[in-house]
């Protein structure tokens, strides 16, 4: 595993000409984030520099480390409710510990080589989690967007909505009117010019006629008092076993959606561009960006999406991009950042209630809809579970559904099957008379495992006492698991039971060596396994 820039070095990739590009799409990114950092730093529960100071340090080390060329991490909007809601159960403290102890199980994913793992999340929960979580980040900002005055936001969603409900007596017709203003900004600006990204446009105009008119709108300067614009030195929290023990859920909240949202990006992004990444290291990378983010004070980050599409878009084709976004972000902070206070609040959620709207695959749930019922029970059982509950919870019970669907439609495609003679005749032209009543023939289509094991031992109640010799033909199976030997066990001993002679036919490669290694051959002897039906009938 290497970093996808030393690769790129190796092979001598850089041009001038390339750099270039990189440079301005680097640029570009980096006024497209820095709206978007302060909104989502502000919207996870802490104060502004923090957004920007995750997205210089995790921004810049995804980056050089990481296995995408194009590849933009920082703060998301998938992360917002959790980063909220860690905050709420644990301070500061534990979402900087968490953060780091998340890293930490990142780089552990990448040793382990579990990049793959994202190819074993079935699409309906992906875009059931990734839809939910864009419903939860909108309910975030209906306080700022309708200005409503209260002091504490619960963090789970129906507690939430119940509280905004309460007050909506404190709505303010300013901020709801410069928050729609904002959108209608956004939503236009693009038809207009699609190099300055609308939320920078809607952020310096909603800023401007809120503070030259002295509107009665909640600002940042108004929710904060000291605004850094520095990074501050990185320091190492106090961290032993207890603390490991009390923060392991949420670390591995974070290094999971982390994970996933990270290499669907990457993918997303080998798609625009025709390249691979390298999962491994991209999940290494985001290990690391998050350790050191969270030494510096930052939030979790991962690879977002939308900025990845953007620097794509604008010509991006190195990860020198994604340092330049990182270093412009840094140059933005010492020389503007004091300017942050006058920003209003409510022109920030407008930013995220776009990002929300656009995190949402709203098309593609909808065509989900028309999926096959077991789809649709995940799709819907994890978007409301993400909404109502959390993503772990969501997650894991979609996929425990999900394997649990997998399975019976494995098991119904396995086909235990009780042949005529005609159909042994035209299948090996097997003279009729060779056969009798005294023979049982079933053929096994399919996996032979756990799932198909009760409706085979119903099927074998029918050998009894008249009966002689029971062939299992297992040509059309590929697999056997240890369950389905334990009922191959019990056959045995109820024809032994009765007299009835056992014969397999047609043994497949990975279900001979499983009946070697276990026994079950020697158990029935060398002389009862043949290659054909023809060649097991002739032996009789």
């Amino acid at each position: 595993m290497k970093p996808k820039l030393l690769k790129i070095f190796e092979r001598r990739e850089f041009t001038k000409e390339n750099i270039l590009k990189d440079i301005v799409a680097g640029i570009i990114v980096a006024i497209i984030a820095l709206p978007l950092s302060v909104a989502l730093g502000i919207s996870s529960g802490v104060s502004p520099e923090k957004g920007l100071i995750t997205a210089i340090i995790a921004g810049f080390i995804i980056s050089f480390l990481g296995g995408s060329r194009v590849q933009i991490g920082g703060p998301t909007g998938a992360f917002v409710v959790i980063v909220y809601g860690i905050i709420e159960n644990y301070g500061i403290e534990g979402l900087i510990i968490s953060t780091i102890m998340a890293g930490v199980i990142l780089v552990i994913f990448g040793v382990l080589k579990l990049g793959s793992i994202i190819k074993f999340v079935p699409y309906p929960i992906t875009v059931g989690f990734t839809s939910g979580i864009a419903i939860t980040l909108l309910s975030t900002q209906i306080k700022d967007f309708l200005g409503l005055n209260i002091t504490k936001v619960p963090a789970e969603f129906i507690p939430k909505w119940t509280e905004y409900i309460k007050h909506m007596d404190t709505f303010s017709l300013a901020s709801f009117l410069v928050g729609i203003g904002s959108l209608i900004i956004m939503i236009i600006w693009p038809k207009i010019n699609k190099t300055i990204p609308g939320s920078l446009v809607a952020l310096i105009i909603a800023t401007l006629v809120v503070n030259i008119f002295n509107l009665p709108v909640d600002t940042i300067g108004s929710r904060y008092n000291e605004i850094s614009a520095s990074i501050p030195m990185p320091s190492i929290p106090n961290i032993n076993l207890s603390t490991i023990k009390h923060l392991i859920n949420p670390a591995m909240t974070i290094a999971i959606l982390a994970a996933i949202e990270s290499l669907l990006s990457a993918v997303v992004a080998d798609g625009m561009i025709g390249g691979k990444h390298d999962s491994n290291m991209e999940l290494i990378a985001q290990g690391i960006g998050n350790i050191a983010s969270g030494l510096f004070g930052g939030i979790p980050a991962t690879g977002a999406i939308a900025r990845t599409a953007a620097n794509v878009k604008n010509g991006g084709r190195s990860p020198i991009s994604g340092i330049v976004h990182a270093i412009t972000l840094f140059l933005i902070m010492i020389l503007f950042m004091p300017l942050a206070k006058l920003i209003p609040m409510t022109t920030l959620a407008a930013i995220l209630i776009i990002v929300s709207y656009n995190m949402g695959e709203w098309k593609t749930f909808y065509s989900l809809l028309k999926a096959p019922k077991s789809d649709v029970i995940i799709l819907l059982l994890t978007f409301f579970l993400t909404v109502i509950f959390d993503l772990v919870v969501a997650i894991e019970i979609g996929m425990i559904l999900a394997m649990f669907l997998f399975m019976k439609r494995v098991a119904d495609t396995t086909k235990i099957k009780n042949m005529s003679i005609n159909e042994y005749n035209n299948d090996e032209n097997i003279r009729e008379e060779v056969l009798g009543e005294n023979i049982l023939l079933y053929e096994i289509s399919g996996p032979f495992f756990f799932g198909v094991v009760n409706r085979f031992m119903e099927v074998m109640k029918e050998i009894s006492s008249h009966h002689e010799i029971l062939i299992i033909d297992m040509r059309n199976s590929n697999a056997i698991d240890s369950t389905a030997l334990d009922a191959l066990e019990k056959v045995n001993r109820t024809c032994k039971k009765n007299n009835v002679k056992l014969l397999l036919v047609g043994i497949q490669e990975q279900p001979k060596k499983v009946l070697k290694s276990m026994g079950f051959i020697d158990l029935i002897g060398k002389n009862a396994v043949f290659s054909s039906k023809k060649e097991a009938l002739a032996s009789l």
